[in-house]
């Protein structure tokens, strides 16, 4: 792949807000003849910093303007792409206030898939999965205007409980305070 005609064809997806990529994205892109013609492709893009890989198979446009604050969600999303995943447990319990630990570089997501921690450039990204029917999922997260979805107060008390890690942190009065 021509470094050249990789740069233009991944600008034209990033104006399309599209920087977060499985290594199956870039097949789709790239069409090169063999998946080991692809790799060194990619290898050559990552040694040059205008792919960085974050993750086993999921790269990001270092070139990108997109991005920002909500990058480790992308990648949180590629990853387990497929399956039901939302912000929840120490992450968004400090976003709405309810344990007063501030979570700086770290992504708590629950997830339908397989539960694992990575460690991205952006910051890590801890996954733990949960068996809850879907219906029961749908029901406590709600769209915040991010690629992930977020817990509702009460769902992510639930999670934390759930999984079994350390409550003493939660202020139980802001809890139903309709954030």
């Amino acid at each position: 792949m021509n470094q050249i005609t990789a740069v233009r064809r991944l600008s034209e997806f990033d104006a399309r807000g599209h920087y977060v990529y499985a290594r199956a994205d870039l097949t789709k892109i790239f069409h090169e003849d063999s998946p080991r013609t692809l790799q060194a492709g990619l290898d050559r893009l990552v040694s040059k910093n205008i792919l960085l890989r974050v993750a086993r198979r999921i790269y990001v446009y270092a070139l990108s303007r997109n991005i920002g604050s909500d990058t480790l969600e992308q990648i949180a999303r590629t990853i387990r792409r497929g399956e039901y995943n939302y912000v929840s447990l120490e992450s968004a319990l400090s976003e709405y206030g309810i344990i007063s630990q501030i979570l700086m570089d770290r992504l708590t997501v629950m997830t339908t898939g397989r539960k694992g921690e990575y460690k991205t450039p952006f910051g890590v990204i801890e996954f733990t999965h949960t068996a809850r029917a879907t219906n029961d999922i749908l029901d406590g997260i709600r769209p915040v205007g991010r690629p992930l979805r977020m817990a509702s107060p009460a769902t992510a008390c639930r999670d934390l409980k759930r999984v079994g890690r350390n409550t003493h942190l939660i202020q139980e009065e802001r809890v139903g305070e309709g954030h």
